[in-house]
């Protein structure tokens, strides 16, 4: 008799890193940094922030980027749906207050809607659906560096004073952390470069522990400020139900807006995952310089919308791969590109 083992299903990615940022915030509610460990934390999560940004710069290739910029109207019509109609969405959310969601679970879901666009997972699921791999890359390499200039201008003006002390020493600090970093890998990425290449696995693995010690700061600070007694599990289930209608207006848009400019299916693949997420490892990291004390609600909206973005995404990759497969056998076999891991 043979064995039988328990297989989750194949549409539903079970990421081990969303398993353990949960338990990050599970132990960040548990045993939170107070006092001097608090300051120890600070200061660490400080530090990684602004290496996790160096990194950034140091992998992103000049030359690739410049050569991407061919593809110009795909790449604008992107950062359109990243940094105008999720920001529009985000302002007509303010019509959920008060009686869906709170005020600062607002805050939360506007800020989600002004960070950048992933890159990982929008290759990934470029790659899985037979998309335009290489316009993939560019759009979300595009869209981040965008964002690292936009997301804290649109939150200065968006968020105001909702955001935990928006101001311009706030966005001072985001060119001091941030940017500056980004520069930094820039500049030295001629004689870093290949160094960064050839330890990619091991680098990727300092890129989400750094991650990781943002949210343990960030959900351990609105713990010893008491803040989380403010969240329900009505207000939790409101939240998920808002962000659910957000990504399925994107994925919408994406999609039959791409159609009506004119993009064949390639490029509207690659428009509909790059244009309708959000990146988590460019989020954490500036609403724990933007937000303060405030960040872990700022935080939580994107944290799940991450992960139900991850879910949804993998049914329609790999919907859009078997209707290519029925559109055109003889091509199915050949790869756009390379699948990445899914971040």
């Amino acid at each position: 008799m043979s064995r039988r083992t328990l297989k989750l299903p194949s549409w539903l990615p079970l990421d081990p890193y969303i398993l353990a940022l949960i338990g990050t915030v599970v132990l960040a509610a548990i045993l939170p940094a107070s006092g001097t460990a608090a300051d120890v934390a600070g200061g660490a999560s400080t530090g990684a922030i602004a290496f996790l940004f160096f990194l950034y710069g140091a992998r992103l290739s000049t030359a690739e980027a410049l050569d991407g910029l061919k593809h110009w109207r795909l790449h604008l019509t992107v950062l359109i749906c990243t940094f105008v109609a999720f920001p529009l969405l985000g302002l007509a959310g303010r019509g959920l207050v008060p009686h869906v969601l709170t005020p600062q679970l607002h805050s939360g879901f506007l800020f989600l809607c002004l960070v950048p666009s992933t890159i990982q997972s929008s290759i990934a699921f470029t790659s899985i659906a037979r998309g335009n791999v290489p316009a993939a890359i560019c759009a979300g390499s595009f869209s981040s560096i965008a964002g690292i200039f936009l997301t804290p201008l649109l939150a200065a003006a968006l968020l105001g004073n909702n955001g935990g002390g928006f101001s311009a020493d706030a966005l001072l600090r985001i060119g001091v952390q941030l940017l500056l970093p980004f520069v930094a890998g820039q500049l030295l990425r001629r004689w870093i470069g290949g160094f960064i290449t050839r330890h990619k696995k091991v680098l990727g693995h300092v890129d989400r522990g750094s991650i990781l010690l943002v949210v343990y700061t960030a959900f351990g600070e609105g713990m010893v400020a008491g803040i989380w007694h403010q969240v329900t599990p009505a207000r939790l289930g409101a939240l998920l139900g808002a962000e659910a209608l957000l990504l399925a207006l994107m994925l919408t848009l994406t999609w039959y807006g791409a159609k009506r400019l004119g993009f064949d299916r390639e490029d509207r693949i690659a428009i509909q995952f790059a244009g309708s997420k959000k990146s988590l490892a460019s989020g954490l990291p500036m609403a724990s310089v933007l937000f303060g004390a405030q960040a872990s609600l700022a935080v939580l909206p994107l944290m799940l919308f991450h992960q139900m973005q991850l879910m949804v995404c993998a049914v329609i990759a790999k919907r859009r791969s078997r209707d290519a497969e029925q559109e055109s056998p003889a091509s199915a076999a050949v790869s756009r590109g390379p699948a990445a891991a899914v971040g």
